[in-house]
């Protein structure tokens, strides 16, 4: 008679034991992760990493790839933003229950989902290449194709997050707005985008740590150089590609350099997520 009830209450216990030991690997791991980051990254920091440039070697630091990094995200994040938020908008109110929204929907999972070394080779192919043969090799790789990949990269998470804010603001909102008069335009500019704004910078956020870390399309547009570069056009150093450069080195100073640039990486990483939340808790509070 019991036997049913038994049987659910052992199944329910098994598959919170799973879940529960499934959590605690992987949180394992990640404090690992960032435990082995804070403690070799914090003993290579020095102020001569802030001030001098990687061609200096083991003697140099990481000044040209942080401000290389800045330049290269500041112009993946200005191209992905105002197309990203456009085309979200579209999605959330002109599109909305539409096979064509529903299409485009699933493609831009896909592109969410899509391998980062496909975008830096797709922008070497638009760019990279037809650049090269246009200036006769006097532009070829640059901080402004890296860019290009990184906003390709960046573009689907805020497609992603706008639609999905949008589409959470309440319809009662539309319709008071269209029972008033108010033109479709400005009750989207002038309305909706005002009440899902909080989420909207978020996902821009996101979007801007999600790219922070990316090396592989780095190595396909921006290439990397060793001297500091302010100009988009020329070659471009960056953090994640001088990681990975660094890291394959044999010397240990040349490791220890690499913990340093994983740890600036980390801290830049945590602290655009602590502000996005913090956006997100000040948005719900006076909601509320």
């Amino acid at each position: 008679m019991h036997s049913p009830y038994l049987r659910r209450r052992i199944t329910n216990a098994l598959a919170m034991l799973l879940s529960t030991l499934a959590t605690l690997v992987g949180l394992a791991f990640l404090a690992w992760i960032l435990w082995e980051t804070l403690r070799q990254g914090i003993s290579a920091l020095n102020l001569k990493l802030f001030t001098k440039i990687t061609a200096y070697g083991e003697d140099g630091g990481l000044a040209n790839a942080m401000v290389g990094s800045l330049i290269i995200n500041f112009v993946g994040i200005a191209i992905a933003t105002p197309i990203g938020v456009l085309a979200g908008t579209w999605l959330a109110e002109y599109a909305n229950r539409t096979k064509l929204g529903e299409s485009i929907r699933f493609l831009n999972d896909i592109l969410l989902s899509a391998p980062s070394i496909v975008m830096g080779l797709f922008v070497y192919t638009i760019i990279v290449l037809p650049s090269t043969a246009l200036t006769h090799g006097s532009t070829t790789f640059s901080g402004f194709a890296g860019g290009v990949a990184l906003a390709l990269i960046a573009l689907p998470v805020i497609v992603r997050t706008t639609d999905e804010m949008l589409r959470l603001v309440p319809a009662t909102l539309r319709e008071a707005a269209l029972s008033l008069g108010v033109p479709q335009w400005k009750l989207t500019v002038q309305v909706l985008i005002r009440a899902a704004r909080s989420g909207i910078v978020t996902g821009v956020l996101l979007a801007l740590a999600r790219i922070s870390g990316e090396t592989a399309p780095l190595l396909f547009t921006a290439f990397g150089n060793n001297f500091m570069a302010i100009n988009p056009m020329e070659k471009m150093s960056s953090l994640p590609q001088i990681i990975y450069q660094y890291a394959n080195d044999p010397g240990e100073s040349m490791h220890a350099l690499a913990w340093a640039g994983a740890f600036v990486i980390t801290m830049f990483v945590l602290l655009l997520s602590l502000v996005s939340r913090l956006i997100l808790s000040r948005s719900k509070v006076s909601h509320d």
